[in-house]
């Protein structure tokens, strides 16, 4: 059996006592202390991060990403080693071997599995619910987001444009009052995108949100096994270096990226010329000329959070950018927002 490391201290719930009673429904479906997600970011949400995440009372998410099913056996296994407490897994629905990674899942009880990236096929919603896991989507319109829910999924992240990584064209504030009012009441609602204090927490859980979900926050968090150089990037960004990336061939559905300004961005735009090209002699289909776009993301993602080339690699990050200014461990983060989150609403 794994030894199962001490979990370290943290502040005592009753101390925000009127955020923790907004985020009720959230921790109870969660099974955490905090009704706080982390975003999975590919190469940064790994074993390390997640554990101290879900340590700290929070709920750590494995990105899968482009991971094969044996990887990601490996990598929940090495995360149950480093934490007793709740965590997930993120599966995009385009990857070829998804029913695979959910039999991974299943193996091992995971408790919740967030599936992102697109519309989840046929089945998949299904083949989770079937070993008793809690399926967490993703949706960019409320007719979309009601009929996902109707159809078996268990909680909804909105995820607003100024989010890092692939994104939408409708920014948080504005999803926030469009799908909380008709959705809150009945569901599980998670708010994402831009969140970088408690203060805007607050504002969520008011409007009717179960929680939140923050991934730029806590991407340099001393946990995080993501390169220095790749940090001190982020403590130099404000807000504007996060800009999303232009999609070049309207035949070619790319969903934009938002990443920090380098070389990697203007490397995007010939990569799209490039498979369009492709797409155009008829050399592949629509879906290979899509996997063919997530796998130079997820390799020039490892470029700058692995390697640490911040001119060529893909630097990632929302707009919150700003708000991250040195490494903390995770469970101060957390305890930071919750200290905010209820000062703000002890104010009201």
């Amino acid at each position: 059996m794994p030894i199962i490391p001490a979990e370290p201290k943290r502040s005592d719930m009753t101390a925000y006592p009127k955020t923790h009673a907004l985020m009720a429904r959230g921790c109870e479906f969660l099974g955490t202390e905090h009704a706080i997600l982390c975003g999975a970011m590919s190469w940064v949400s790994e074993r390390n991060l997640v554990s101290a995440i879900s340590n700290g009372g929070g709920f750590g998410v494995i990105a899968c990403g482009a991971m094969t099913p044996e990887l990601l056996d490996a990598e929940i296994a090495a995360t149950k080693a480093l934490t007793a407490k709740p965590f997930g897994v993120n599966l995009i629905t385009m990857h070829p071997a998804l029913f695979e990674l959910i039999e991974v899942c299943a193996r091992h009880q995971v408790s919740h599995v967030v599936l992102a990236g697109g519309i989840p096929p046929k089945g998949s919603v299904e083949a989770i619910k079937a070993f008793g896991g809690k399926v967490l989507v993703f949706a960019p319109t409320l007719a979309l987001a009601k009929k996902l829910l109707r159809s078996g999924a268990d909680a909804l992240v909105i995820e607003g444009m100024e989010a890092g990584g692939h994104i939408g064209p409708v920014s948080t504030s504005v999803l926030a009052q469009e799908f909380l009012p008709e959705l809150a009441a009945d569901f599980v609602v998670f708010v994402a995108g831009g969140i970088g204090r408690g203060e805007a927490i607050a504002g969520y859980l008011e409007m009717g949100a179960s929680g939140v979900q923050l991934g730029t926050r806590f991407a340099c968090a001393s946990e995080s096994i993501a390169h220095p150089d790749f940090k001190k990037a982020f403590f130099r960004a404000n807000a504007r270096d996060a800009v999303a990336s232009v999609q070049v061939d309207p035949r070619l559905p790319v969903i934009p990226v938002r990443a920090l300004k380098n070389k990697g961005t203007e490397e995007f735009t010939a990569k799209q010329r490039e498979v369009a090209a492709i797409l155009d002699a008829g050399a592949i289909g629509m879906g290979e000329a899509q996997l063919q776009i997530e796998h130079y993301w997820a390799g020039a993602l490892r470029r700058a959070v692995i390697d640490g080339d911040v001119e060529n690699g893909s630097l990632m990050a929302g707009q919150s950018v700003g708000m991250v200014k040195a490494e903390e461990p995770a469970a101060d983060i957390i305890a930071q927002l919750m200290a905010e989150s209820e000062t703000a609403l002890a104010g009201r």
